[in-house]
């Protein structure tokens, strides 16, 4: 018999039962329960239960029936999670205002608008993110507001917020995502983060900037990439990697060198095939070698990472080896080798036929 018991998921009766129990800790397992079902299908028994849950004397479950009213996305939870904005409990704030984005209600958006101007940091923090979801041009207006924030962690998610706001509208469109049709007002408002105090605001304004072909946020992109920024999101820390390589950062190339091949590498994530990948784009030889020879790699990962790699490189001599992988899921994940060899023979329409490089032999692949 083990010792530690664990309980098996409840049956939705079960849940809808137990999240009444004059027992918190039962309802805070209920709660849980009853969200797994509204993932599966929301139900009025469910709705009903979640809605009541909200209103909970436990914050812990008020914040989690907040998140599945959120996730179950049903506008009648709008009152409700209006009403919990004001909850005097951090977490139940949180969680009503995500739920909120996540719902994307017009009828949210004055609600939010008031939250992005609250006097508690975190309420602004999440209004930012659900505003701009729920309405772009109100969502943009006080993303860039936001920049000038008191607190640096507003102020960081105001950039990202800007960079969600125009990446969306321009796929609403169908139009690429190209982010170098920002307005002149909005670039000129991003760049003044870079010298911010935070170096992590300075970091993503350095990001959207450098989306933009515009290499003026390079010290900060460099500072992420030596590793002098601490306690980086993993996103900016790849995205910075990336950045080098589509800017021509040359001076990177020696904190690329670490990260693709030194010892840190096999003792914590140095995103190391992003970063063979940038020096690829740098003109590293020794990058571009890696990558092909590990297309051969004994390991199937190994050659999965590698096409990858190939693909965003955009190594069109590897197209023939990439070839014979496909449809052998032995070799290599087949939505990876897909995609790379979309990218690469789009690459060979591109360039001029007297400069297209030799490719390798398919027969190079066991």
């Amino acid at each position: 018999m083990s010792l530690f018991f664990r309980p098996l998921p409840r049956v939705l009766e079960a849940a809808l039962r137990d999240i009444k129990d004059r027992n918190p800790v039962v309802r805070r397992s209920a709660i849980q329960d009853l969200g797994r079902h509204a993932r599966e299908q929301v139900t009025p028994s469910i709705m009903d239960a979640l809605l009541g849950a909200i209103t909970d004397a436990d914050p812990i479950v008020r914040t989690e029936a907040a998140y599945c009213l959120g996730d179950a996305m049903e506008e009648r939870a709008l009152p409700a999670l209006l009403l919990a904005v004001d909850d005097p409990h951090f977490g139940v704030r949180q969680a009503a205002i995500d739920a909120l984005g996540m719902i994307g209600d017009s009828r949210a958006t004055g609600r939010l608008l008031r939250a992005v101007d609250d006097e508690r940091p975190d309420v602004r923090f999440q209004a930012l993110i659900a505003l701009g979801r729920v309405s772009s041009d109100d969502g943009l207006e006080a993303a860039l507001r936001g920049l000038h924030d008191d607190d640096s962690r507003v102020r960081y998610i105001a950039v990202r917020t800007v960079e969600e706001i125009v990446t969306k509208n321009l796929e609403s469109r169908g139009t690429p995502v190209r982010l170098d049709v920002l307005p002149d007002s909005v670039v000129k408002q991003v760049a003044q983060c870079l010298d911010d105090e935070d170096p992590h605001v300075g970091l993503a304004a350095a990001i959207l900037l450098g989306r933009t072909g515009d290499d003026r946020g390079a010290n900060r992109l460099l500072e992420a990439i030596e590793d002098r920024i601490g306690s980086l999101e993993p996103e900016d820390e790849v995205a910075a990697i990336e950045l080098a390589g589509s800017l021509g950062l040359e001076q990177a190339i020696p904190a690329l060198e670490g990260r693709a091949y030194g010892l840190l590498r096999w003792v914590k994530e140095r995103h190391s095939w992003t970063a063979r990948v940038a020096l690829v784009r740098l003109g590293s030889e020794r990058a571009r070698h890696t990558i092909v020879a590990d297309l051969r790699s004994w390991s199937r990962d190994q050659r999965t990472a590698a096409v990858m790699a190939a693909g965003q490189a955009g190594i069109v001599e590897a197209i023939g080896v990439i070839e014979a992988m496909a449809g052998d899921h032995e070799k290599a994940a087949q939505d990876a080798v897909t995609e790379a060899l979309e990218i690469l023979r789009g690459e060979t329409v591109d360039r001029s036929r007297g400069d297209e490089e030799p490719q390798l032999p398919a027969s190079t692949i066991d």
